[in-house]
């Protein structure tokens, strides 16, 4: 079983944050929450100097039962008590993979970065997958991560793992290997025009019919555009590949 100090250690230690720094983030806590009341998803900032979740909004996904206040006083031991114990080692080398991953960026683009994992969580009761974005939000001076902006989601996969390291502006992105333990370059999936607008219809609850009509095509075509939509993104059907293009920023 993990521990705390499992997940700190000089690959994401940060020093020097001033007092007078915190003295404004109480606009970024409002902030947050107003992020999370126009979504269902669970938004929480991790402060690694202080070595805790500074906020954690309140919408239940992420809370496995407890109060918003009570996983922000549980910090990084929320994840030893919530995730299974097979899976809590992967947390922690994706932990490390990603700050060698984060650091070894030029200074001018870690702010454009974000990592991408699934891994399980478990209410006491039931136990669902989770995808799970983490992003700078402020740096130190020395250019490492203070504050990270998380966002949890239901997954569009079945499996945990799935962990991607992207820029912004960068056509690749790089996959994790939990057997070579090592990042591999991939070129980033994009989506033809006719597949987004076949999601964005699907999404407003066209049937494929209806989408045939609407975009002049025969069914036929709407459902090779479906078929080939799905290989590339690696999904099984409308919902999953909805999910993944939105979290993903396909559409």
């Amino acid at each position: 079983m993990a521990k705390v100090e499992d997940f700190f250690g000089t690959i994401n230690s940060v020093s020097d944050i001033q007092d007078k720094r915190y003295a404004h983030l109480e606009l970024l806590k409002r902030a947050v929450d107003a992020m999370a009341n126009a979504t269902y998803q669970s938004i929480y900032v991790i402060d690694y100097f202080k070595r805790e979740f500074l906020h954690v909004s309140s919408n239940p996904l992420f809370l496995c039962g407890h109060t918003a206040e009570e996983v922000q006083h549980m910090g990084y031991a929320f994840y030893i008590e919530h995730v299974p114990k097979e899976e809590q080692a992967i947390l922690t080398e994706i932990n490390e993979a990603g700050f060698n991953k984060f650091n070894s960026t030029p200074l001018n683009e870690r702010k454009g970065c974000f990592m991408s994992y699934d891994f399980h969580i478990s209410d006491g009761e039931d136990t669902f997958l989770v995808n799970h974005k983490i992003t700078p939000f402020a740096l130190a001076d020395d250019g490492r991560a203070w504050l990270a902006l998380c966002v949890v989601s239901l997954s569009p996969h079945s499996e945990p793992g799935h962990i991607e390291f992207h820029k912004k502006g960068d056509a690749r992105y790089w996959e994790y290997s939990l057997d070579y333990h090592r990042w591999i370059p991939k070129e980033a999936v994009t989506l033809r025009p006719q597949e987004k607008q076949v999601l964005i219809l699907s999404a407003q609850g066209y049937t494929v019919a209806q989408i045939a009509d609407k975009m002049c095509r025969s069914v036929d075509t709407i459902k090779t555009y479906k078929r080939l939509m799905f290989e590339r993104l690696g999904t099984r059907s409308i919902t999953e590949a909805l999910t993944l293009a939105t979290n993903s920023g396909l559409i």
